[in-house]
């Protein structure tokens, strides 16, 4: 079959699963094509206070019912598996920071209602550094740290 009409085939149906959802009434036509808010301010904060002013927020409080997965050590600092898990009720927004990167948010997860607030993603890390997973739950600030080493340079080397 010519890769052509396989590929026009692959996005007329799934055009047309968008389009009988919508007149299903199970999906609004906003909601459809929806484009997540990217905070420019938030993802240039070089320190935890201009992160929480771009955010909104006031300082986070330390939580113990917040997980921070990543290892101890990292091989290879342009390729380092983080993520976290928050077991705060009416979690809506995940996020991982890495302190000393030149930009301190590294990735930010919005949680839909009802779905687990478990998050996993690679960032880039320069040096040896605490790495954050921030989380907003009920309107405030919670987060998490733990120390990740750095042996081979991502960011800077």
């Amino acid at each position: 079959m010519n890769q052509n009409r396989r590929t026009m085939l692959k996005a007329s149906s799934s055009l047309t699963v968008l389009g009988l959802a919508i007149a299903a009434g199970l999906i609004k036509p906003n909601e459809a094509f929806a484009k997540a808010a990217y905070n420019e301010k938030a993802f240039d904060a070089k320190t935890m206070d201009d992160l929480m002013k771009a955010l909104g927020g006031s300082m986070p409080t330390e939580s113990k019912d917040i997980t921070v997965v990543a290892p101890d050590i990292a091989e290879n600092g342009a390729v380092v598996p983080v993520g976290a898990e928050s077991k705060l009720k009416n979690t809506t927004e995940v996020s991982l920071l890495v302190a000393n990167n030149p930009s301190m948010m590294s990735a930010q997860f919005m949680i839909p209602e009802g779905t687990q607030a478990k998050v996993n993603t690679r960032v880039k890390m320069g040096k040896s550094s605490d790495v954050y997973a921030l989380v907003k739950a009920d309107g405030k600030y919670y987060f998490a740290k733990k120390e990740v080493k750095v042996t081979l340079g991502g960011c800077g080397g």
